[in-house]
This record gives structure tokens, sequence and C-alpha cells, in this order.
């Protein structure tokens, strides 16, 4: 089982940037995709972006309109989240998830593993 590691979170503020890594620790991820998730304290998980991990197609749910962007580099085993023009309502903490079958739409369907979560925070 890949053991996925993020980092990248943090204090920032409303318009600001931030990119979030997701490295998969002592495996080489061969997962079909990576897909990142994210939560507020009381509500459902939501999903944000789906990335196939050998083709590079990329999924966003349609919140994201463009703030967001996945990406993934093969060799390091790491896949990425960037966030641009944060807003307060970004704040939550994101998952990265190792991800075995995909929907056609992008979204996953099973999982094999998740990463432990990193939070954002995003205020003035």
């Amino acid at each position: 089982q890949v053991q996925l590691v993020e980092s990248g979170g943090g204090l920032v503020q409303p318009g600001g940037s931030l990119r979030l890594s997701c490295a998969a620790s002592g495996f080489t991820f061969n997962s079909a995709a990576m897909s990142w998730f994210r939560q507020v304290p009381g509500k459902e998980r939501d999903f944000v972006a789906t990335i196939m991990w050998g083709r590079g197609t990329v999924y966003y749910a349609d919140f994201v309109k463009d703030r967001f962007t996945i990406s993934r580099d093969i060799g390091k085993n790491t896949g990425y989240l960037q966030i641009d023009i944060l807003k307060p309502e970004d704040t939550a903490i994101y998952y990265c998830a190792a991800v075995r079958v995909v929907y056609g739409d992008g979204r996953p369907a099973t999982f094999d593993s998740w990463g432990q979560g990193t939070q954002v925070n995003v205020s003035s």
C-alpha cells in the first residue's frame, strides 16, 4: 500500500497562492490516478480534482473555476495542487488520495490510500 505524505498547507492571505504536495513514500506510485479533496469540519469531504497518473488527463470539480491546477511529477512520485487567488472559503483540510478506479467524469470510484491531510487557512 502506498503511503501518501502531504505538505504545503499553511496560513495565507486572501488573494495569495499555495502549492500543496502529495508524495508517495517508500513505493512507486502505481495507482491509476491521484485525486484531491477538501473538507471543512462538520461537512462532507468534497472532490476537487483528479489527474490520471500515466496520461496526465485532468478533471476538476465545477466550483474550481480555473483557480486550481492539479499536476504530477512521475519521476518524483509526487502530485501537486496549485491554488491561486485564495479565498476565505477555501479554508479546509486538503487530502490527496491514490485512486484505483475513476468514473468517466473524473471522480474517484475506489481508493488505494489516503494522505493524512494538510490544513489550509485563508485569512487576513
